[in-house]
């Protein structure tokens, strides 16, 4: 029953860190904008499990390697989306952007 208990709160703790990027994610590619997005807590989050992955490696434990390598790829997208997005969508960088007087809304 303990065994049961420890997998069941590791696969919840799992899968609520592997799903929390994913929100962010969806934001900054539907606006095209990441520049609220903090680039040092970003860098900082990929270091982290680049290095959790790493532990999981060396524990030879296939869930904590997995569920990082996960977290590590979305937090990896969302600082790929930073750099891409950092000023807005290069599209709208003339001011022609969705409410611009410019454009219609």
């Amino acid at each position: 029953m303990s065994e049961l208990i420890t997998n069941a709160v590791g696969t919840g703790a799992a899968i609520c860190s592997m799903t929390s990027f994913t929100p962010q994610l969806v934001k900054i590619w539907k606006e095209r904008d990441a520049s609220s997005v903090s680039l040092k807590m970003f860098s900082l989050t990929v270091t982290g499990f680049v290095l959790w992955t790493a532990y999981g490696l060396l524990l030879k434990s296939l869930p904590i390697t997995i569920s990082n390598i996960v977290c590590l790829a979305l937090s990896a997208a969302i600082l790929f989306s930073k750099w891409k997005f950092r000023n807005g969508d290069p599209a709208t960088a003339d001011g022609a952007g969705p409410g611009s007087p410019t454009r219609p809304a």
